[in-house]
C-alpha cells in the first residue's frame, strides 16, 4: 500500500493555454453551451489573470453552478459551420498539507455527516461498482482508518488499470472500464470514486490541468489535455491522483468540482443542424515560475 505521501513546499505559477470546438457537416445554429474552463481562486491557488475567447463572438453570462464551479454560459443564434474556444488562465498553485482531518470510518457513517454528504456518497451511473467487488474492498478494508482506506482505494485502481488513450469515452462507466483494465484520467478517477464511496468515504470529482512534469523548471512548457482527479472527506476534504499515484501538488490546477465527469465537463452543450465533428483539445501549460 502506497505511504510515500509528505507535505508539499514550494508553490508555481503557471500559464495555461485550453483550446477545443466544433466543425459542423453543414450550418448550425442555436447553440447554447457551458464551459467550465475558467479557474477560481481558492486556498491551494491564486488566479491571476484568466480569460475566455469564442470564435463567432457569442453572448454570454457568467455563474456559479450547484457545485460552485464558475460557469461562462454563451449562445450563438446565427448560422455556424465551426465554434472554437480557448480558455486562458495564469495561476500561482500552493501544495495543501496531506492526511488533512481525524474523522474516523464510523464518524462518517453518523446521520450528521452522511446527510450532508449524501451526494457525495451516493454512486452515479459512472461510478457504480459490482457489489462483488466492493464487499471484497471492504474486508481488506474494515481495520484501515479512513485515510488509510483511502490509500487502499487508490493503490487497486493503481493495481487494476494501465494508462491507454483510445480506448474508453467520456461516457465509458467505471465498471465497464475495470473490465477492460484501460483507460485514461477520468476512468481511473471514477473507479477510485467507486471504491472509496463502496467505503463509506465521501468522494468527489475534480477536473483541472497538471503540468506533465514532476520537476520542470522555469519556462518549461508541456502539452496534454485536461486532467482529473479525486477528493475525498475525513473531517477535511483530501486530494488523490489515482491516475499517476503521485501526489497533487504545486503542478495541478483545480478547475471544478461535482459527483462525476458529468458534472465538470469542460465543455457541453445543445445545438440545432448537421452533424458536429471535434477538433480535438489541445493544453499547453507553462511554468513561469
Amino acid at each position: 500500500m502506497s505511504q510515500t505521501w509528505a507535505p508539499h513546499t514550494g508553490g508555481w505559477r503557471l500559464h495555461i493555454v485550453h483550446e477545443t470546438g466544433f466543425n459542423y457537416d453543414g450550418e448550425a445554429r442555436g447553440s447554447y453551451n457551458e464551459a467550465r474552463l475558467t479557474p477560481t481562486t481558492m486556498s491551494t491557488q491564486s488566479v491571476l489573470a484568466a480569460e475566455l475567447r469564442v470564435r463567432p463572438t457569442a453572448a454570454r453570462s457568467s455563474y456559479k453552478d450547484y457545485w460552485g464551479n464558475r460557469v461562462i454560459a454563451f449562445q450563438l443564434d446565427e448560422p455556424h459551420t465551426s465554434m472554437e474556444v480557448t480558455a486562458e488562465a495564469t495561476v500561482e498553485t500552493s501544495g495543501a498539507p496531506l492526511w488533512r482531518g481525524d474523522l474516523t470510518r464510523e464518524q462518517l457513517r453518523q446521520p450528521a455527516i452522511a446527510d450532508l454528504m449524501d451526494e457525495l456518497l451516493a454512486q452515479t451511473p459512472q461510478t457504480s461498482i459490482d457489489e462483488s467487488i466492493l464487499d471484497d474492498m471492504r474486508s481488506q478494508a474494515s481495520d484501515l482508518d479512513t485515510h488509510m482506506a483511502a490509500a487502499l482505494a487508490m493503490d487497486t485502481v493503481l493495481g487494476s488499470m494501465t494508462y491507454m488513450p483510445g480506448v474508453t469515452g467520456v461516457q465509458t462507466t467505471a465498471s465497464e472500464a475495470l473490465s477492460v483494465g484501460k483507460g485514461v484520467c477520468q476512468d481511473f478517477t471514477h473507479l477510485c470514486l467507486g471504491f472509496l464511496r463502496g467505503l463509506g468515504i465521501p468522494a468527489r470529482y475534480v477536473s483541472g490541468y497538471l503540468h506533465p512534469e514532476l520537476d520542470a523548471e522555469p519556462g518549461h512548457t508541456g502539452r496534454g489535455e485536461s486532467h482529473a482527479w479525486v477528493e475525498y472527506f475525513a473531517g477535511e476534504w483530501n486530494a488523490m491522483d489515482p491516475t499517476s499515484g503521485n501526489d497533487v501538488g504545486p503542478r495541478h490546477v483545480v478547475v471544478a468540482r461535482g459527483r462525476d465527469y458529468t458534472d465538470a465537463a469542460p465543455l457541453k452543450g445543445i445545438y440545432h443542424g448537421a452533424p458536429s465533428t471535434s477538433l480535438g483539445v489541445g493544453v499547453t501549460i507553462t511554468r513561469l515560475a
